[in-house]
Parts: C-alpha cells; structure tokens; sequence
C-alpha cells in the first residue's frame, strides 16, 4: 500500500506528472480492450479489407480523441488561444508547446494498440487474405474454380472452421505468411516510435533549449495562474455567500415575529475576515464586471516595484539612501591614571 500512496502521490505532484499517470493507465486499458476484444472477420471479400483496417485505425483515433479530452490542458489551450488580445499578448510559441505536449501523451494509447494489433496479426490475416500469392505458396492452377469463386475461398481463411480450400492453399500457410508479415510491421512500428521519441528527446535541447524552457515556463504559469484564479473565485463566493447569509439572520431577528428566536452571532473577528476575503467585491454586478474584465484584458505579465521615497532628494539613481534608525545611548568611558 505504500509503494501505490506513493506512485498515487507522484502522480499529483504537478500537471505533467498527472497527465503521464493518465496516459500510462490508458495503455494499459488499451491492451486489455484489445485481448478481452473478441475478433470476428466476416470472411467475405468485400468486408473483410473493411473489417480488418477499421479494427486496426478506428481504436487508435478513438482513444487518441479521449487523450485529449482527458487531458485538463486542452480547455486552457482553447481558451488562451480564442480569448482577445486585451492587456496581455498571447504567445504562440507556448500555444504551440501545449499543443505539441497533449499530442505526444495523446498519442501513447494509440501507438499501444497499433503496435499490439500488428504483432497478434490477426487483423492483417482478415484484411489482406485475399491477396495470398497462390503462384508461391498455393496451387494457382485449379481448374475447377472462376476467379471470383478462388476470391471467396480466400476470404475464409480467417475462419478455420468453415474454411474448403484446402485443395488450393493450405490453412496454415496462409495463416503463417500473413502473420509473419503482421509481425514484421509491428516491430517496425515499434523500432520507428522508439527511434523518434529517442530523437525529440535527445536532439530537442541540442536546438532551441531557451525557446523551449521559455515555453515551458509560460505554459507552467498559464496552468497555474487558472488554478489560482478558481481558487481566488472559490473563496470569494464562499465568503461572499457566509456574508449574505448572516445579513439575512440578522435581518431576520429584527423582524417582531422572529424576534423571539435569539440567534447565535458571529464573532466581530469572523466577520471581518469574511469581508477582508470579499476585496471589495460586494455586488452582483461589479463581480460580473471582474469576470468580464479578466477575460477580455486580463493584466500583463509585469510586477510594479513600490515606489521609492523621494522626499530626501533620491529619485533611485546611485546607491539608495541608508534608512534612518534612532540611535542608541552613548556610552561613555573614563579613564584613571595614578601616578605613584
């Protein structure tokens, strides 16, 4: 139990950290969608090309849209990439990082499917069954049988059981060279991912490392400066609603027919900061403002140093003034010398 507190922990340490934790379990999920998936090929000519490709790409796009709506970045993306100019410039850059980092972890699950898809084979046995080279592995000489009909004894090579061209080619060689070239494009698919996630991540900082970490940063930022905002606008509601809710008790106890009910007070220190956590928001309508304010313009990324004194004469060029202290009590000492 320790050992997953601790993953679970890591997991929730930062965004990234979360998203990754997300992604690897959708691998997971992924291959065991695929093994509990029971795959049926029609066995027909015209349905098994259809059958076979939809199960190999159709997964792959599913699960690649669900990592993006899992994914808690993508509204953030959206919306710093529609709100309007205002105040603050948008960057693209970072909007092209966010995007760029989703893809990448969208990507894990799908990548997962089509790499355990090819190597099982059983998908390139139903889509291409139909073009096992007879002149090679088969007798493509079979007098007795039209193209069409050596067509529709092929499509049921998938299916052992109802198979009957055993005379024209043989069940088990079929299978095997079909599966022999799914395996091959399944390691190959897999060589390809690993060779360029190796490349993006080695050759990455060798290039535009301070545009990267630039990005990074205001991509951090961006994430967090939405975070806090909820958390700022979380804690104003919940004062603003502890406020209004006392003013209708108190309200309440003036009444002549509730005046009997003598309600419980809040503490005057209570009170106060209840209202300090309002900021002098105390209205519908200037709340709403705010909102507005904050989407349409919201403030540049631009602390204001406080104002430096100037009544001494210093207007901040050269060193600043020492601050002025009350000094302390002198102390003096005397000296006595005797001459003997």
């Amino acid at each position: 139990m320790d050992k997953f507190r601790m993953i679970f922990q890591f997991f929730q340490s930062n965004q990234e950290s979360f998203m990754n934790g997300i992604c690897g379990i959708m691998a997971l999920a992924s291959t065991q969608m695929y093994s509990a998936f029971d795959f049926n090929c029609p066995c027909l000519p015209h349905y098994n090309l259809a059958y076979g490709l939809g199960i190999l790409l159709v997964p792959p796009f599913i699960l690649f849209l669900l990592g993006f709506v899992l994914n808690n970045n993508i509204s953030m993306l959206a919306e710093e990439w529609r709100r309007p100019q205002g105040r603050r410039g948008k960057d693209p850059s970072v909007l092209r990082y966010m995007f760029c980092s989703m893809a990448q972890r969208a990507m894990i699950a799908p990548a997962v499917w089509v790499s355990v898809t090819l190597l099982d084979g059983k998908c390139i046995t139903c889509a291409f069954c139909t073009s096992v080279p007879l002149e090679t592995l088969g007798n493509a000489s079979h007098p007795r049988l039209s193209q069409g009909e050596i067509q529709r004894v092929l499509a049921r090579i998938p299916c052992k059981e109802i198979y009957n061209g055993q005379q024209l080619i043989a069940n088990e060689v079929a299978v095997r060279y079909l599966r022999c070239i799914s395996q091959a494009l399944g390691w190959c698919f897999v060589l390809l991912m690993t060779t360029l996630a190796f490349l993006v991540r080695s050759l990455r900082p060798c290039f535009s490392q301070a545009a990267f970490l630039k990005s990074r940063y205001w991509s951090h930022y961006i994430d967090i400066e939405r975070k806090l905002f909820d958390e700022t606008c979380a804690e104003h509601a919940r004062s603003f609603a502890k406020v209004c809710i006392q003013q209708f008790f108190e309200g309440m106890s003036t009444d002549p027919v509730a005046a009997r009910c003598q309600l419980p007070r809040k503490a005057p220190a209570d009170a106060g900061e209840a209202a300090e956590k309002l900021l002098g928001i105390t209205d519908q309508g200037t709340m709403n403002m705010a909102l507005k304010s904050w989407h349409r313009c919201k403030p540049p990324l631009h602390l204001h140093p406080p104002a430096l004194p100037t009544g001494n004469g210093w207007a901040g060029e050269g060193q600043p003034p020492t601050p002025t202290h009350p000094s302390a009590p002198r102390r003096e000492t005397a000296a006595y010398y005797s001459c003997v």
